[in-house]
C-alpha cells in the first residue's frame, strides 16, 4: 500500500484522475472499476473536462461498478445507474453497452449476483478498481463483519450507512435497506486499487486504516494484503495518522 498525499479535496480528484486516465492510455480496452458517493463527483468532473479538452477516448473502455441499491429501478433519480449516466457515462465517448452496474430492480436479485459475477470474469477481471471508504471503513457496501472470503452478493446497510447516504433522499425511510455489491473478493482480483478519502469526516477510519491491523470489524483493512494498492488522501482525511506512519506509506 502506497500512500499519496493531496492538500484537499480538488487536489485529490486531480491526482486521481491522472491515475485512471494514464491507465486508459496504457491499455486502451481498460477495465475500470468504478464507484459512487460524493467523493467521486470532482474525479468524474476531471474525466470529463479532460476528455472534453485532450480527446481521451473511452470508446474501448469497459466499466463494472461496484453496487447498487434493492428496488431502485435503473431510471430513478438515486439509482447508481442514474448517478453515472449524470455525471460521468454521457459526457464521454463510451458506449452505454460497455458500462455494467447490477441490476437492483431484478426479481431475483441471488442470480443477479451471479451473473454480475461471471460478468466479472467473463470481462478478464477488473484492471483499476476504484474505492471510496465509509466511515465505518466499509469498501463498496461490504460491512463490518463481512468475511473477504465472498464474492457479489446481497447485503443489509448499516444504519450508519443508511444515515450517511440520507442526504441523496427525501427521508431517511426512503433510503433502500439493502443493495447488490461487488463482494471484498471480487474487489481484491483487481490488479490495482485505488482508494480515495476526503474531509475530516473520514480521519477517524483513515486512523484506524494505517494501524495495519487486518480485520473484518474494518474491510477496508483487508487492502494491506493486496499487491497494488494507492492511497489518495487529503490533509484533512489524514490529520490523525501520526507523520512516522504517513513516512512509512508515503512515496
Amino acid at each position: 500500500m502506497r500512500l499519496i498525499e493531496a492538500a484537499n479535496y480538488e487536489e485529490m480528484c486531480a491526482k486521481a484522475a491522472n491515475i485512471i486516465i494514464f491507465q486508459v492510455k496504457e491499455k486502451t480496452d481498460s477495465v475500470l472499476g468504478l464507484a459512487t458517493g460524493s467523493t467521486m463527483l470532482g474525479v468524474y468532473k476531471q474525466l470529463v473536462e479532460d476528455h472534453r479538452k485532450n480527446g481521451t477516448s473511452y470508446r474501448n473502455v469497459r466499466t463494472v461498478n461496484l453496487d447498487e441499491y434493492i428496488g431502485l429501478a435503473p431510471d430513478h433519480p438515486n439509482s447508481y445507474r442514474y448517478y453515472m449516466n449524470q455525471y460521468l457515462f454521457s459526457h464521454i465517448d463510451i458506449p452505454l453497452s460497455q458500462t455494467y452496474i447490477p441490476n437492483g430492480a431484478s426479481s431475483d436479485v441471488e442470480a443477479e449476483c451471479q451473473r454480475y459475477e461471471q460478468l466479472i470474469e467473463s470481462l478478464g477481471g477488473i484492471d483499476l478498481q476504484i474505492l471510496g471508504i465509509g466511515r465505518n471503513g466499509h469498501i463498496g457496501f461490504n460491512e463490518p463483519g463481512t468475511p473477504f472470503s465472498v464474492p457479489t452478493h446481497v447485503v443489509e446497510l448499516a444504519p450508519s450507512t443508511r444515515q450517511a447516504n440520507a442526504r441523496f433522499f427525501p427521508s431517511l425511510e426512503e433510503v433502500p435497506r439493502q443493495a447488490i455489491t461487488m463482494g471484498i473478493a471480487t474487489i481484491m482480483k483487481s490488479r490495482h486499487i485505488l482508494l480515495l478519502a476526503s474531509g475530516t469526516a473520514k480521519a477517524a477510519i483513515m486512523a484506524k486504516l494505517f494501524e495495519e491491523t487486518v480485520t473484518t470489524d474494518v474491510p477496508a483493512s483487508v487492502l494491506h494484503t493486496h499487491p497494488n494498492v494507492t492511497v489518495i488522501a487529503d490533509r484533512e482525511a489524514l490529520s490523525l495518522v501520526p507523520d512516522e506512519t504517513r513516512k512509512v506509506y508515503g512515496t
